[in-house]
């Protein structure tokens, strides 16, 4: 592959208050979208709470594109209910890929990336170093939907010339 940064981890956590798109509630999913790249989780019945805890692999080859995140309520008869969706930047990880980590401490928190008007965060996301991997805990605020959150982890799995 062309200009492999690495592949990162992308664990779907949980909904947070997602959208009733049926009487009953939702039958959410979550894709995630990168270039051509189309990943996602399976459907939790009956819930606007689920909780996934599902890993999906992204190939980081553009560390500046954006992941896209939508969440959708399962149709049996008719199209899948968008429920809002969302995009998280790969780059506040990348950042510190180069970085020597052998004296690091577990737990170091590397940044915090605040919520604005240019990303989706609903709180304070921190950038950490755990069990030998940068990891970013995020929590979204789906957009273009009258409520919902989602709760990522993202952790890089791995990159090219690195141990």
């Amino acid at each position: 592959m062309d200009g492999l940064v690495g592949i990162l981890k992308v664990r779907v956590v949980r909904g947070i208050n997602l959208a009733y798109r049926d009487a009953r509630g939702s039958d959410p999913y979550v894709v995630l979208r990168l270039g051509k790249q189309k990943v996602k989780t399976s459907v939790k019945k009956r819930s606007v709470n689920p909780i996934w805890h599902e890993d999906l692999s992204l190939s980081i080859t553009n560390p500046n594109a954006p992941i896209k995140l939508a969440v959708f309520d399962k149709d049996t008869f008719s199209k899948d209910d968008p429920m809002g969706d969302a995009e998280i930047e790969v780059e506040p990880l990348v950042e510190f890929l180069h970085m020597a980590t052998e004296d690091m401490r577990n737990g170091t928190v590397m940044r915090s990336i605040r919520p604005s008007s240019r990303n989706c965060l609903a709180e304070e996301s921190k950038v950490c170093w755990k069990n030998g991997r940068f990891v970013q805990d995020v929590i979204l605020r789906l957009k273009n939907v009258e409520s919902g959150e989602i709760q990522l982890q993202l952790q890089w799995v791995s990159m090219p010339g690195r141990k």
